[in-house]
This record gives structure tokens, C-alpha cells and sequence, in this order.
């Protein structure tokens, strides 16, 4: 058991180190997993590719990253939680410079391959090391800087990659991305303080199944699990589709112009520190289902035509996202009191299957309908997820002989 004396609390030197580290490992995961989206086309014209196989340089790595997650976690309970997470950047930094290098595209999909193995090693440990560290009412902002680091990332890697693979080649863009999530992992090695409340537990495969088995029949948790599905997938699915929208009439805006959407992400650094604070205070319970509702505020203004209405739309809709997410992943290493990384890896694994199955079905429903099916679509989730939402809000209090956490 942990006093509290032993915890990080805001205004501290160690919280804002940890803060610093947990921002870099954001920004290095995410940057390292999305940078390839946009050298697609590339790698297309170079190996001779169709578009979906060349999407392959993504989806292996996401793919392999939402399974690896579930050992990875277990793997930082016999080991502890900074070992694997600096081993997970260091790791998936080196492969991504060594994808430079690669000489032809069976070689960068095996690269990308254990690159989704590697990183997997930092998402759910983090939660489930800041849900260990962290004074309770520090862990919505901290939390929500990790993400913030996220938004950084997603958004920073496509940027820098397209720009640089613009006046340069792939390669140079991908191992100068390399490189500056090297310096990343170095920074998050220096800046994270040690664990001082983690107790490792020894690895048997026996206890990892029995351990994801109590937690999906916790009253709470298979809740959150399912907030997260519907949440990554309704986020994914609107920014999948909302270019071929732009490109078509009556806007017809270019390929830069669409691509310059992804700024609106920065509005992600904001929301998930400022609502998870919000969270911290008010009560997870009050905050998310507002957020929800702000998502679907959102959706609404896209389907109106003026432009300037259609990207206000996508920025409330991201806005509301990044805050549901930092509150409902939060909430998640708080309800978890054991094997947190097992609850977090669930939580992400569900997250990630939400981009992966929504994200694709929503391209019968652009195809068949338009943006308003899309639309319909979007809200149908949405509408779901604000029910689960209630749902959480009426959960009983935690039993007194467990910390209150939630």
C-alpha cells in the first residue's frame, strides 16, 4: 500500500518532471505511429503499390500494437513500469531510423511490424503508472498532458514527415523523425521519476488471465472499455472521411489545405489538460457526459455547408473528444486498484479496435449515403456512448474497504 506522502502532487519539482516525461512519451508514440499516413502515396510510386497495400505501413503497426499491448502490460508487472516504457521508446525510435535504411518494402513492413510490438510498451504502463504515482487529485492533468503529448504527436508526425519527405525523400523524413523521438525517450528516461509504489508481481499466464477476467466482470470497467471503443471510433471515422468531403464540390479544396485539418488537433493539448483538471474537480461523473454532448454539438455544425461552420464543427467535435478520453482513461487506472495495466491495456485494446472496425465500416456509409449517413452514423455512437456515460455517473460507490477513488 502506498501513503500519501509517497505520491506526486501538483506544484511539486517531481510533478512537473513527471509531466515533461509523460508529455514526450505522448509525443514520441504517437508521432512515430502516424508518421507514414501521409508518405503513403510514396511508398505507392516507389515499391509499385496499390493504395491498400500500401496502407499496410500503418495498419500492421496499429494492429500488432493493440494485441502486444495485453503482454506488454503484464510484462511491466514482473518488471516494473519505467523499465518497459524506456525500452519501449528507445526501441521503437531505433526501428523507426533503421526504416530509413530499409531496401525495399518487404523489409519496412517487418520493420513497422516489430515497431507495433515495441511500442506497445508505452500507452497502457503509463496509465497504469500514473493511476500508481500520482496524488488523486493531480491524475486528471497529468493524464491529460500525456494526451496532450498524444495530440502533439499524431498531429507533428504527419506534418513533419510530409514537409520533409517533400523536399527530401521518405527516408530522410522518417529518420529525422527517428532521431527527434530518440532525444524524446532520452528526455522521458532523465525526466521520469523511479516507481515508488509499484510491487512487482511475477509472470504467470495463469494469473494474467484470471487478472483480465476479474476486471471485465467489474461493475465499472467493461463500461469504460466500451466508452472507449465508441469514442476512438467515432473520432477516427469523422477525420477518415471528412477529406473526401472536402475535396469534392462545392468546396474542392486541395490536398494541402485538407491536410492542414490536422491542426485543429493542437485543440487536443488544450482540452484533455484543462478538462481533465475540470474532471479532477467537479467529478468524472458530472464532467463526461458534458463533453459527450459537446461532441455531438459538433457533429451537428458539420453537416451544416458554409465552410467556416464545417471546420468549427470539427473543432468542438476534437475538442470534446481529447476530454472524454483523458477522463474516461483516467478513470480507468482509478477503478482498477489491481493490475492496473492489465485494465489499461483492455481499455486501449478496445480503443483501438473502435478505429480499426468503425473506422472502416464508416466508408459503406460515405459511399451509400454521403456525409449525412456518415453523420447518422457518428450520432448513433455518440448517442451510445452518452448512455454509457449515464450509466457510469449511477455507478454504487466503491466498497469501504477500498480507497474511493471514482
Amino acid at each position: 500500500m502506498h501513503t500519501e506522502a509517497s505520491l506526486i502532487t501538483r506544484g511539486t519539482p517531481a510533478f512537473r518532471r513527471t509531466n515533461l516525461a509523460l508529455f514526450a512519451a505522448g509525443f514520441s508514440t504517437f508521432a512515430l505511429l502516424y508518421c507514414v499516413q501521409p508518405l503513403m502515396p510514396l511508398f505507392s510510386a516507389e515499391f509499385g503499390l496499390g493504395a491498400a497495400a500500401s496502407s499496410l505501413s500503418l495498419s500492421v503497426t496499429t494492429g500488432l500494437l493493440a494485441v502486444a499491448m495485453l503482454v506488454a502490460s503484464s510484462l511491466s508487472e514482473a518488471l516494473g513500469r519505467k523499465p518497459v516504457m524506456v525500452a519501449s521508446l528507445l526501441a521503437s525510435a531505433a526501428l523507426t531510423i533503421a526504416a530509413a535504411f530499409v531496401p525495399g518494402w518487404h523489409g519496412l513492413l517487418l520493420v513497422r511490424t516489430l515497431e507495433g510490438v515495441a511500442l506497445s510498451g508505452l500507452p497502457a504502463v503509463a496509465m497504469a503508472y500514473v493511476g500508481e504515482e500520482m496524488e488523486k487529485g493531480s491524475i486528471g492533468l497529468a493524464m491529460g498532458l500525456y494526451i496532450g503529448g498524444s495530440a502533439v504527436g499524431g498531429m507533428g508526425g504527419r506534418l513533419i514527415s510530409g514537409i520533409l519527405a517533400d523536399f527530401f525523400s521518405w527516408r530522410v523524413a522518417i529518420g529525422a523523425l527517428g532521431l527527434v523521438c530518440l532525444l524524446a525517450a532520452l528526455a522521458f528516461w532523465k525526466s521520469l521519476p523511479p516507481s515508488r509504489n509499484f510491487r512487482p508481481r511475477p509472470l504467470a499466464l495463469g494469473n494474467l488471465l484470471a487478472r483480465f477476467v476479474e476486471h471485465c466482470r467489474d461493475e465499472g470497467l467493461p463500461w469504460l472499455f466500451l466508452e472507449g471503443f465508441l469514442l476512438m471510433g467515432s473520432f477516427v471515422t469523422l477525420y477518415n472521411y471528412v477529406g473526401y468531403r472536402l475535396l469534392a464540390p462545392p468546396y474542392e479544396l486541395g490536398q494541402t489545405a485538407v491536410g492542414s485539418i490536422f491542426a485543429v488537433y493542437l485543440i487536443g493539448i488544450f482540452s484533455s489538460a484543462w478538462v481533465g483538471n475540470l474532471a479532477s474537480r467537479l467529478g468524472r461523473r458530472r464532467v463526461l457526459w458534458a463533453v459527450i454532448l459537446l461532441q455531438l454539438a459538433g457533429l451537428g455544425l458539420t453537416l451544416a455547408t458554409p465552410l467556416p461552420l464545417v471546420i468549427a464543427g470539427i473543432a468542438v467535435f476534437t475538442f470534446g473528444f481529447f476530454g472524454a478520453h483523458s477522463i474516461v482513461s483516467s478513470w480507468v487506472g482509478l477503478r482498477a486498484l489491481e493490475g492496473k495495466a492489465q485494465a489499461s491495456s483492455l481499455y486501449l485494446f478496445f480503443y483501438y479496435l473502435g478505429s480499426s472496425l468503425v473506422g472502416s465500416a464508416g466508408g459503406l456509409f460515405w459511399t451509400a449515403f454521403g456525409w449525412p449517413g456518415l453523420a447518422a452514423l457518428l450520432a448513433a455512437l455518440l448517442a451510445t456512448a452518452l448512455l454509457v456515460a449515464f450509466r457510469l455517473a449511477a455507478l454504487a460507490p466503491l466498497p469501504q474497504n477500498r480507497p474511493k477513488t471514482t
